[in-house]
C-alpha cells in the first residue's frame, strides 16, 4: 500500500521531467532555445493542454528558488569593485528606461481602458523585463561578460531593485482605508527589519561565510560543502524574505559578498545542479498558467495589448540605446531581448488584485499577455539572428569574430611547478584563474599575493565554474596522476578549444597523458636532469659545444623513443587509466631517461 502511495505521488513528477526531457532537445535542434522549449511543455501538461497539472501555481511559487539560485550564480560573476564600475549603467541606464517605458505603457495601458492606477501598475510589471530569459540567454551566447552583456545585466539589475518600492507604491495606491498613524508604525518596522536583514547578511557574509567554508574544505566534506552552498542561498533568500525584500535580490547580494571569496568557484559549482532544475520547473510552471480559456475569449484583446507592449517596449529601449551612444546593431538586440515582461510581473500583479487596484479579469489577461510575451522572446531572439546573418550576407562582410584582447589561461594546481609555470603568461598580461583543492597551498600563495580559488579540478562542474569553457591553455600542474589523466580526458571533449599543457610524474604518466588527448606533457624531472646531466658532461671535459651536441643527441633519442611509445602504446596508456583508477598506486620508482 506504501509503495502505491509513493507511487501515485512520484507520477507528477516523472511526467513533469519527462515532458521537458523530450521538449527541450527537440526545440534546441530547432535553434529556438530551452526557454522556449520548457514554456510549451508547461502549456502541453497544464490545466489548459492535457490537465495533467491543475495547480500550476504551486509549481511556480517552489520554481522561483531557481530564480533565486540563479541571482546567486550571477552575483557570484559581480565582485563589488565590478558593480562600481557599472554605477552609471545601474542607475543612469536603469533608471532613463524605467522612465521612458513606464510612461508609454502607461499610457499604452490606458488606451485599452484601464484606470490610471490599473494602467500604470500592469504597465510598470510590463517594464520588468524577464531576468531568468535574458540572463538565461546571454549564457548560452557566452555574453553575459560582453561590455554589452554587462549592460543589460545592469539594467536587469535596476529593474530588480524596483520591485521592491513598486510593492510599497502598492499600498499607497490600493483604494482601501488606511488608519494614518498605524500606516506609519507599519511602515517603520518595515523598514527596520529591511535594514537589519540587509545588515544581518552583510555582517555574516563577511565575516562567518568564508571560515564555514574554510573548516568544510579542511575536512574534505564535499557533500557537506554543497549542503553548506543550499543553506547560504535559502537562508539569505528567508532572511530577505522575513524583511519584506526581494528573495532574488538578495540572493544576489549574498552572491556579490561572496563574490571573492577563494570558494567561489566550489560554490557555482554546487548550486548549478539545483539552479537549472528549478529554473526549468519555473518556466515549465509559467507555461502551465497560461489560461487557454481567457486567451479564447478575449483572444483580440490580448494579441493586441502583446503586440503594442512589446512594439512599444522594444521601441523605448532602442530610443534609450541610441540616445546612451549605442550602436544601432547593440540598440536593436537589446530591445528584440528584453521587450517582454518578467517574472517579477506576476508578483505585483498578484499584490495589485489583493489591493483590488485591478479586477480578477485584468489579473488574468494581464497575466496572459506577459506569459505570451515571454514565449515570444525567443522567436524574436532567433528571427533577429536570422536578420543579422542574411544582413551580412547580402553586404558582402564577413562577421567579425569576437576578439578576446588577453588570453585566459586556467592553472589547475598552484604548488611548485603551478607557481613557476604561472610566471611567463602573468608577464605577459594574460587573464590568470587558478584553482587548487589544498586550502594550505591557497593560504600561503594569498600570502604572495596571488588569487586562488578552491576548486577540485577533475569535476567537469568545477572545470565550467571556474572559466575553461573561454580558456585558450588549460595547464594541469597537480601531483595526483590519477586525477590529472581524468581531467585531460574531461577537458579534450568538454572544452576542445584550449590547447591542454599538463605535468606528467614519469614517463610511463606522460605516455598515459599522450593517450587521451593532452596537447603537450612535461616530465616534471625531465629538463632539471637534463641540465644536470650537461654539466656533467662539462665536468669530464667537453667544451660548450661538445656538450650541446652530446646532449641534443640524448634529447632526440629520448624524444623518438617517446613517440614510438605515445604511438603503440595508446591502448595501454588507457589501460594505465583504468588500472590506476582502481589502484591510486604510489609514485614508481625513477628509471633512466624518466
Amino acid at each position: 500500500m506504501a509503495d502505491q502511495n509513493l507511487g501515485r505521488d512520484l507520477m507528477p513528477a516523472v511526467l513533469l521531467l519527462g515532458t521537458a526531457v523530450l521538449a527541450v532537445p527537440i526545440f534546441k535542434r530547432l535553434g529556438l532555445g530551452t526557454v522556449l522549449a520548457y514554456l510549451c511543455a508547461g502549456l502541453v501538461v497544464g490545466p489548459s493542454g492535457l490537465g495533467w497539472f491543475k495547480d500550476a501555481g504551486a509549481i511556480v511559487h517552489v520554481a522561483e528558488l531557481g530564480v533565486v539560485m540563479f541571482l546567486f550564480v550571477v552575483g557570484l560573476e559581480m565582485r563589488p569593485s565590478h558593480l562600481w564600475s557599472l554605477r552609471k549603467a545601474i542607475f543612469g541606464l536603469g533608471s532613463m528606461q524605467m522612465v521612458v517605458c513606464g510612461a508609454l505603457l502607461t499610457l499604452v495601458s490606458i488606451t485599452f481602458g484601464l484606470t490610471p492606477p490599473a494602467a500604470f501598475i500592469c504597465a510598470m510589471g510590463f517594464v520588468l523585463t524577464s531576468t531568468a530569459i535574458v540572463m538565461q540567454t546571454l549564457s548560452e551566447r557566452g555574453d553575459v561578460a560582453s561590455p554589452r552583456g554587462q549592460r543589460i545585466v545592469a539594467i536587469l539589475l535596476f529593474e530588480d531593485l524596483l520591485i521592491v518600492p513598486l510593492l510599497a507604491l502598492i499600498a499607497f495606491l490600493a483604494p482601501l482605508p488606511v488608519h494614518l498613524e498605524a500606516s506609519a508604525a507599519a511602515k517603520l518596522t518595515t523598514v527596520a527589519t529591511a535594514v537589519g536583514s540587509v545588515a544581518a547578511l552583510v555582517v555574516a557574509g563577511i565575516w562567518l561565510l568564508n571560515p564555514l567554508f574554510e573548516a568544510l574544505a579542511k575536512a574534505n566534506a564535499k557533500d557537506a560543502m554543497t549542503a553548506a552552498a543550499l543553506f547560504v542561498v535559502l537562508g539569505a533568500a528567508l532572511l530577505m524574505q522575513m524583511g519584506g525584500l526581494s528573495m532574488a535580490l538578495e540572493a544576489f547580494l549574498a552572491g556579490v559578498l561572496l563574490s571573492e571569496s577563494t570558494f567561489r568557484h566550489q560554490l557555482e559549482a554546487d548550486i548549478e545542479p539545483f539552479r537549472g532544475i528549478l529554473l526549468g520547473l519555473f518556466f515549465l510552471g509559467v507555461g502551465m498558467s497560461l489560461d487557454f480559456a481567457v486567451v479564447r475569449e478575449n483572444a483580440g484583446l490580448i494579441v493586441a495589448s502583446v503586440t503594442s507592449l512589446m512594439l512599444t517596449k522594444a521601441a523605448c529601449i532602442y530610443l534609450v540605446a541610441r540616445i546612451s551612444k549605442a550602436s544601432h546593431e547593440e540598440a536593436l538586440e537589446r530591445s528584440v531581448l528584453m521587450a517582454q515582461g518578467g517574472e517579477f510581473a506576476f508578483v505585483l500583479f498578484s499584490a495589485a488584485a489583493s489591493a483590488l487596484i485591478i479586477t480578477p479579469a485584468i489579473h488574468a489577461n494581464v497575466t496572459a499577455i506577459v506569459v505570451l510575451s515571454m514565449a515570444l522572446t525567443p522567436l524574436a531572439v532567433m528571427t533577429h539572428k536570422l536578420y543579422s546573418r542574411l544582413r551580412v550576407q547580402r553586404n558582402g562582410q564577413a562577421e567579425e569574430p569576437a576578439i578576446e584582447r588577453t588570453a585566459r589561461v586556467l592553472i589547475i594546481g598552484f604548488g611548485r611547478v603551478g607557481q613557476i609555470a604561472s610566471q611567463g603568461v602573468l608577464s605577459r598580461g594574460a587573464s590568470l584563474t587558478v584553482i587548487d583543492s589544498d586550502t594550505s597551498v591557497i593560504r600561503e600563495a594569498q600570502s604572495y599575493g596571488f588569487k586562488v580559488f578552491y576548486g577540485d579540478g577533475s569535476y567537469l562542474s568545477i572545470l565550467h565554474s571556474a572559466g575553461a569553457k573561454t580558456a585558450s591553455v588549460i595547464m594541469v600542474c597537480i601531483n595526483d596522476r590519477t586525477a590529472s589523466i581524468r581531467i585531460v580526458e574531461i577537458a579534450r571533449v568538454a572544452f576542445p578549444q584550449a590547447k591542454l599543457l599538463v605535468r606528467a610524474y614519469d614517463r610511463e604518466h606522460a605516455v598515459a597523458l599522450n593517450a587521451v588527448g593532452a596537447d603537450y606533457v612535461i616530465r616534471e624531472t625531465f629538463e632539471s636532469a637534463m641540465q644536470l646531466g650537461r654539466e656533467a658532461v662539462l665536468a669530464t671535459g667537453a667544451d660548450e659545444n661538445e656538450a650541446d651536441e652530446i646532449m641534443k643527441t640524448v634529447r632526440t633519442h629520448d624524444s623518438e623513443r617517446f613517440v614510438h611509445e605515445t604511438l603503440g602504446g595508446k591502448m595501454a596508456g588507457k589501460a594505465l587509466l583504468l588500472r590506476r583508477a582502481a589502484n591510486r598506486a604510489q609514485p614508481a620508482e625513477s628509471t633512466p631517461g624518466q
